[in-house]
């Protein structure tokens, strides 16, 4: 007996299989001929507006499951928004600048680009750029990523560098932009800057050290034979010393021990002095940080004069050591954690 003829099934003409593979790119062919992302737009022109600012890829290679995570979720959340009724329009866009692009032709090999002029290499970048910018727009619509495929922001555009470069100006006239100190990591291998989300450290144990800055002139204030105690975790800066600041409201102590004096925090002496290894301590006086004023001291001998603001607000850490704290440039904290 066939028991095929004793079922009444229904008869249609949809395919028992899928068939994603041939039936995906003739649907999206027709997605395209029909221009279903033109339609949808127009029919919520009028309607309150949802933008998602997507951050664009490096146009440098194929693309990986990262791309197509990050590129599948966010086209769910505009198809969602659309579904509400917002304006939800979608501009992909590309990044080709920078060192991934340069760093991906070089990893190529055939171009040797110290041996090309920089015009030359500029447009060899240009040119592998976009290639990739077309390649990457097919498999990400091949994902079935709904957008404006065919006016995409590049950021090597005239157009786009001239939008940034109002924007910079705008943030110059605001006073946003200012010339200072940075340190900028540099990558050796890949002869280009790193951001510091690039860096990754390696736990290190570092010995703190206590540090005397000989007072040369105490304005009346401090005894020029007197030095003042810093502690610090990160005794590689003291080159870069500028200054030793004094919380005004803190109490210090003038004291003598070993034969010479310090100016150290009045409620850390005795913890200080045990660990410096001192045995015979005399307070010679008191006085609230504020009260010592600016004066000068020697700092090492790349730093010969620096200065001492008793004025300026340091706030110490209830674990401090001695509660006097060094300054560099542009004021900056010398030390990349707090001296506790």
């Amino acid at each position: 007996m066939d028991y095929g003829k004793t079922l009444n099934l229904l008869q249609t003409d949809f395919p028992m299989r899928g068939n994603l593979p041939q039936a995906e790119p003739k649907m999206q062919q027709e997605w395209d001929e029909k221009d279903i992302y033109a339609q949808v737009q127009k029919s919520r022109q009028g309607r309150p507006k949802f933008i998602l600012h997507d951050g664009p890829p490096y146009a440098n290679g194929g693309i990986h499951i990262g791309h197509a995570l990050n590129k599948i979720l966010k086209d769910m959340i505009v198809r969602f928004k659309t579904m509400q009724g917002y304006d939800a329009p979608y501009v992909p866009g590309w990044d080709t600048h920078g060192s991934p692009i340069e760093q991906a032709i070089a990893n190529g090999g055939k171009v040797d680009r110290k041996k090309m002029s920089v015009p030359e290499f500029r447009d060899y970048c240009k040119d592998y750029a976009l290639e990739w910018v077309e390649r990457q727009k097919k498999q990400f619509k091949r994902l079935g990523i709904r957008g404006d495929w065919n006016n995409p922001y590049i950021t090597l555009l005239p157009k786009y560098e001239s939008q940034q470069i109002r924007v910079f100006g705008a943030m110059v006239n605001k006073g946003y932009i200012y010339k200072g100190l940075k340190p900028v990591y540099w990558s050796p291998s890949s002869e280009s800057a790193l951001a510091e989300a690039e860096i990754e450290y390696k736990d290190k144990t570092s010995a703190s050290i206590y540090v005397a800055f000989q007072v040369q002139d105490g304005k009346g204030k401090l005894p020029e034979d007197a030095s003042i105690v810093i502690w610090t975790t990160t005794p590689w800066t003291l080159p870069a010393n500028l200054g030793i600041s004094l919380h005004p409201d803190f109490d210090y102590a003038l004291v003598e021990a070993a034969g010479k004096k310090y100016v150290l925090a009045q409620g850390l002496l005795e913890s200080a002095a045990k660990e410096i290894g001192w045995t015979d301590v005399k307070v010679l006086s008191t006085m609230k940080g504020g009260r010592a004023g600016v004066c000068a001291l020697q700092a090492s001998v790349l730093r010969p004069d620096v200065a001492c603001d008793g004025r300026r607000a340091c706030y110490a850490g209830r674990r401090d050591r001695v509660r006097s704290y060094r300054s560099g440039p542009r004021g900056r904290r010398l030390h990349h954690r707090p001296e506790v």
